[in-house]
């Protein structure tokens, strides 16, 4: 026992030094911008030097910052709604199903003449939900870290819009509408990204829950308008229907492609404003609608929404907005044009247009302030602050602005008498010089914000890279140790120390772990890994030939790493939708195109043969075990009532087969909870049985070894497959089919090597990179990705309609990191023992589990040497614009991953040995 806990404890070590320097590292790395507590409130205005600009002209009760431009304000929130859900199919190329769908707003952006538009609103990534609407209250850029809080994510402790505001979120939108208790009226719909997360933007559910949102919108419209007259409670009411985020087609989002950070927003006052706000308005982007009608386009920035909001509700703008109140949006309430009411139009000769730009100017002069004050107090108040020389740049810049408006204020106010038409020209240039000086001043900090906002702790960030490299020194001292114990042994018996092998893993290690200092290599990570782990099946392939023996195990691997390479050209591709592997481009080849009557029997029926055909490897793998006897018929019985299961769940969302409500019900949440609770119960029955020593204490190490590995691969084999969806039994036999050439590679190998080297290594460190290359590309082969778009939310609602953050959060694990981390640990055993072995090792009984020993901790170090260099590259590139979109993310998942590897070895050890 004191034998197996010396080494058992190495990995603990390194699962402790790989906790500490990763935790360190993205303390230092991952820092969240500083949340000050500081709130804006109405008497603060009277400290900016814009306060006589409003405080001189106007003595409303309601005023607070600004006059309210509009009396009530209705916002109706559809989560991850794409640009193209709400444009007009004629912006696009090509017309898609679910185009057109809310005809409704675009009916209205057509037909309502100046008073409604369509945006094409641009979110800063990440691109989840709570980063989002934590961007869209505060008006700030919550960081990368902020994407950790999207499950279960804590209050908004920032001043934010839903702070200045009586009522917050809505529980009835349409009786609602009838009432007077309220002046902001939020609604937020979640039907879109779920149905984009389950079944794909291309889907009928997708269709469904468009029509669907058409249908209310149309009520909320007809509702509005019937009570916009003259005296009614919505005759200055201001309508905003928009989006969070956008998606990718088959529903994900998190990531910062187009598809991700376009979004919709439609804004509508009841009151219609002036012809001159064709003046303001960008009609640059300009088509027909399919009625024939004349539809424009604006694009507005996502960070400036809570600013734009503020200055129409006249509340204090949130402290720690930087965003700029955009012109199109706030020119489209009436009441923005009223210079008389408004108190701007000391000039009674102006027109309509400079009155509303001295309103705008005097309004992003607050905004400026705003922003200015809010920068200065982030710098004095942060840990780190922001560069002093950008800091200086926008102080400037804000002072030119000041002066401009001093100057402006000098030149505008003209007199009552005749005024030519090249005085009021001028005054409309003057007017605009002084909104371009404020502009310049926001543009510049948002600018500021979007590329040095985070605040890197380099001095964490290099404790943590050094606790990695001590950690990668003991992996290599722990290596070390084991393989003098057998090279000690295999000194009588002769095993080679595998020079050539030695510095072929080493070089392919280096290689993939070199790649991630290149965008274009993360991109193709899944292509690079399927490359390099067909280069070590050629250099089987010519050890063989070399030897004279042809072995048609190493034509079936190349044969395994074609059909790999084609499958991960899918399931990388972000416009992949679903989650079968049998894509329809495999079959377009042959001329069998989706909806095709043998396509759809293929997909239906495919996935259940190759699930027969794993449920018969199990049974004769299981059935040769002569021993554990109650064990084994638990784990044939088990798994193949969850393979049932499984069919049955598959046949329960086919399209081919009717069946009644009640069994579709079963089929598709009992039969797959049915399915987890006996994958549990399996594997609680493999830990009982190991830990009370059920077994032949006589028995053969490699014997209780085989068991002890079969029974548990049985266990976690349910569960993974039907997450994976039709895909599982396909990736599954692949898995197989794999690791079986890979094994028999290094049985043929181990025969023909003894030479009596000393101090070697008892398996091939080719075979162990081969096994971990193997497991990256089925990570991308099962349509995964290194994003946070690139989960698959879906599998974590099989069986299950409603969010349980503990339960979907494993499932999601276990979906993710199944075929990549924990089967391939769980069977690294293969390896060890179906080595050949010799009369003196069987008399070592103990020998066995020191070949196992080396196995993890070269599959181990593996892991650790690309952490490490993608924890290098994502500090070089730390600056880089790709940072957040692509760097960021691949750290996360190598991080988790290196962690998750570290876990499961450490449970191995302590389960096998």
């Amino acid at each position: 026992m004191g034998s197996k806990w010396a080494l058992i404890r190495p990995f603990f070590l390194i699962l402790l030094l790989h906790s500490v320097a990763i935790y360190l590292f993205t303390r230092g790395f991952l820092l969240t911008r500083t949340e000050l507590s500081a709130y804006s409130r109405c008497s603060d205005l009277s400290h900016s030097p814009c306060s006589a600009l409003h405080n001189s002209s106007s003595h409303d009760d309601r005023r607070c910052w600004t006059k309210p431009a509009v009396d009530r304000l209705v916002i109706i929130i559809l989560d991850a709604l794409r640009f193209d859900f709400l444009a007009p199919s004629s912006f696009f190329a090509e017309a898609k199903p679910w185009m057109d769908k809310l005809r409704v707003l675009q009916k209205l952006a057509s037909g309502e003449g100046s008073s409604a538009r369509i945006f094409k609103a641009i979110a800063d990534p990440p691109t989840t939900s709570m980063q989002r609407l934590k961007g869209l209250t505060t008006g700030g850029l919550p960081t990368f870290i902020d994407v950790g809080n999207s499950f279960g994510a804590p209050a908004i402790v920032e001043d934010n819009l839903i702070c200045q505001v009586d009522n917050g979120v809505m529980e009835h939108l349409l009786p609602s509408l009838y009432k007077d208790d309220w002046d902001v009226l939020i609604a937020h719909f979640l039907g879109v990204d779920h149905a984009g997360h389950i079944f794909g933007v291309d889907s009928t559910p997708m269709i469904q829950k468009l029509e669907q949102y058409n249908s209310i919108l149309e009520k909320v419209v007809d509702v509005l308008k019937s009570q916009s007259g003259p005296g009614g409670p919505h005759e200055n009411t201001f309508l905003v229907v928009m989006g969070d985020h956008g998606q990718t087609l088959n529903g994900d989002h998190g990531g910062g492609t187009p598809e991700e950070v376009e979004t919709s927003l439609f804004a509508m006052s009841l009151r219609s404003p002036p012809a001159s706000i064709s003046s303001i308005l960008e009609l640059n982007s300009c088509k027909l609608d399919l009625d024939g009608e004349k539809i424009c386009i604006g694009t507005i920035q996502q960070l400036d929404f809570a600013a734009t909001v503020a200055a129409l509700l006249g509340i204090p703008t949130p402290f720690g907005s930087i965003g700029h109140v955009n012109p199109e949006l706030y020119a489209l309430s009436a009441s923005t044009w009223d210079g008389q009411k408004m108190g701007t139009n000391n000039c009674k000769s102006w027109s309509n247009l400079e009155a509303w730009m001295q309103n705008y100017a005097n309004t992003l002069c607050i905004n400026c302030w705003q922003v200015k004050r809010y920068i200065d107090l982030y710098s004095a108040t942060s840990v780190i602050g922001l560069p002093s020389e950008d800091l200086h740049h926008v102080a400037e810049l804000y002072a030119q602005a000041q002066t401009s408006s001093s100057n402006t204020k000098k030149s505008t106010c003209l007199s009552e008498n005749g005024i030519s038409n090249e005085t009021q020209d001028s005054s409309a240039s003057v007017l605009q010089l002084q909104i371009d000086a404020y502009s310049n001043f926001l543009e510049n900090v948002a600018k500021l914000a979007r590329s040095a906002w985070t605040e890197f702790d380099l001095i964490l960030m290099a404790i943590g890279i050094c606790f990695m490299l001590v950690s990668l020194s003991i992996h290599l001292f722990a290596i070390g140790r084991v393989n003098i114990v057998c090279g000690s042994f295999y000194a009588v018996s002769g095993i080679c120390a595998y020079p050539f092998s030695l510095f072929t893993a080493f070089l392919l290690v280096v290689i993939r772990a070199a790649s991630f200092l290149s965008n274009s290599y993360i991109l193709m990570e899944g292509r690079v890994a399927n490359f390099l782990l067909a280069t070590t099946g050629i250099l089987n392939l010519r050890y063989s030939v070399r030897n004279g023996k042809f072995s048609k195990d190493e034509f079936v691997f190349l044969l395994i790493n074609i059909i790999i390479r084609f499958g991960i050209g899918f399931g990388m591709s972000k416009q992949t939708v679903g989650s079968t592997s049998l894509n329809a481009q495999y079959l377009n080849i042959l001329g069998i195109y989706e909806g095709h009557p043998l396509w759809m029997m293929l997909l239906e029926i495919l996935p259940v043969i190759m699930l027969s055909l794993l449920a018969i490897f199990l049974y004769k793998c299981t059935l040769g075990i002569s021993c554990w006897g109650y064990l084994k018929y638990l784990l044939i019985m088990g798994s193949s009532f969850s393979y049932m299961l499984i069919s049955v769940h598959w046949v329960s969302e086919s399209k081919l087969i009717a069946m009644s409500t009640v069994i579709q019900d079963i089929g598709r949440n009992l039969a797959p909870r049915i399915v987890f609770a006996v994958g549990l119960g399996l594997l609680v029955s493999s830990l009982l049985s190991r830990i009370l020593g059920l077994k032949d204490r006589d028995l053969n190490p490699i014997a209780s070894l085989t068991i002890s590995t079969v029974s548990m691969l049985s266990s976690w084999s349910p569960t993974i497959l039907i997450l994976l969806g039709r895909q599982g039994p396909f990736v599954g036999l692949i898995c197989i089919i794999g690791a079986w050439c890979i094994v028999r590679a290094e049985k043929e190998q181990q025969i023909k090597s003894k030479s009596g080297t000393l101090g070697g290594f008892a398996i091939s460190p080719v075979h162990v990179t081969q096994w971990n290359l193997l497991a990256v590309c089925l990570f991308f082969y099962t349509g995964h990705w290194c994003t946070f778009d690139g989960l698959r939310y879906s599998a974590a609602f099989i069986g299950f309609d409603h969010f349980n953050i503990i339960r979907q959060g494993i499932l999601l694990a276990i979906d993710t990191f199944g075929v990549s981390h924990i089967v391939p640990i769980l069977s690294l055993p293969f390896l060890v023992m179906l080595h050949p072995q010799n009369s003196e090792e069987n008399k070592a009984k103990g020998i066995i589990f020191v070949k196992l020993t080396q196995v993890f901790l070269i599959y181990g170090l593996i892991t650790s040497v690309t952490t490490m260099f993608a924890i290098i590259c994502v500090t070089i590139h730390r600056r880089h614009l790709m940072v957040w979109g692509l760097f960021a993310p691949k750290y996360v998942f190598e991080a988790m991953g290196l962690l998750l590897t570290d876990v499961v070895i450490c449970l191995a050890s302590l389960y096998y040995y």
